[in-house]
């Protein structure tokens, strides 16, 4: 059985891309619209991975990422942010605020699921893949 996922976007097209990439290839993904909607699920259900925008309504991405990881039953489900947050100094910031890994937006088809199945068998490990 492949991994469940939480994928928490508020963008409609960016979600359905994700979900449909993940799904055709096995996932079960689970969709939040926003930060505290995503904390509630994550705190309610269990994830092996929890994929994260950055700019997100009612709470940010990196608030988001700092609650999950004060969580201890979270510790251990990596973290990846899919942000267009591609500044410099935005990379560190995110790795900063708890996330595992960071995806840049818009997301490639051809790599997605393999960048993703990459933070499933390493988890914890910053900047993967």
């Amino acid at each position: 059985m492949k991994a469940k996922i939480l994928l928490v976007e508020d963008n409609e097209q960016n979600r359905y891309l994700a979900t449909f990439l993940l799904e055709k290839h096995g996932f079960t993904v689970i969709h939040a619209p926003d930060g505290p909607t995503g904390l509630d699920l994550a705190g309610r259900e269990r994830f092996d991975l929890i994929l994260l925008d950055i700019h997100l309504p009612r709470m940010d991405g990196h608030a988001v990422a700092r609650a999950l990881r004060s969580n201890p039953a979270l510790a251990a489900v990596p973290i990846v942010a899919v942000t267009s947050y591609v500044m410099a100094g935005d990379r560190e910031k995110i790795l900063a605020a708890g996330c595992d890994g960071y995806l840049e937006k818009p997301i490639n088809p051809e790599t997605f699921v393999a960048e993703i199945e990459s933070f499933l068998r390493t988890p914890g490990k910053a900047g993967a893949p």
